[in-house]
């Protein structure tokens, strides 16, 4: 059960993160996650997402929404200079985690802590600009 609910973490942050609207360029952006859980046999592969960032999203930075169906919130949002920071916590998994994106022109790098019980993972995230956002059809 413990693998299970590290499991919806790891995809709760995956779609949440990656719109994690900071000091970032409006446009399209590749963001790379790559999962580590202490004691795992087994690596988790990267999981590589794209992203549009609208004008409106850099403009107005927010901390991300939870996707429906999940009881993990985003807390203590911060942006200091170029690094964005935060608590998340999923209390049905009595789950708490922290981390921190700090962005550079085109691109960012960050990472994030999470722990349940004595199960941790660490979740490395890096991004970059990769051009402007699609037409919309």
């Amino acid at each position: 059960m413990k693998i299970r609910n590290i499991a919806l973490f790891v995809i709760v942050a995956a779609l949440a993160l990656p719109v994690f609207a900071g000091p970032q360029k409006a446009g399209k952006w590749q963001t790379t996650m790559q999962t580590e859980m202490a004691n795992m046999p087994v690596k988790i592969p990267a999981f590589t997402t794209e992203v549009c960032v609208t004008a409106e999203q850099a403009e107005k930075p927010e901390p991300p929404k939870s996707p429906r169906n999940s009881d993990c919130t985003f807390n203590d949002y911060k942006i200091e200079g170029n690094t964005v920071s935060w608590t998340m916590s999923c209390e049905k998994q009595k789950l708490t985690g922290e981390g921190k994106i700090t962005y550079a022109a085109d691109s960012y790098d960050g990472v994030m802590h999470a722990k349940m019980g004595d199960m941790e993972v660490t979740t490395k995230y890096s991004g970059k600009r990769i051009g402007d956002c699609d037409a919309k059809k």
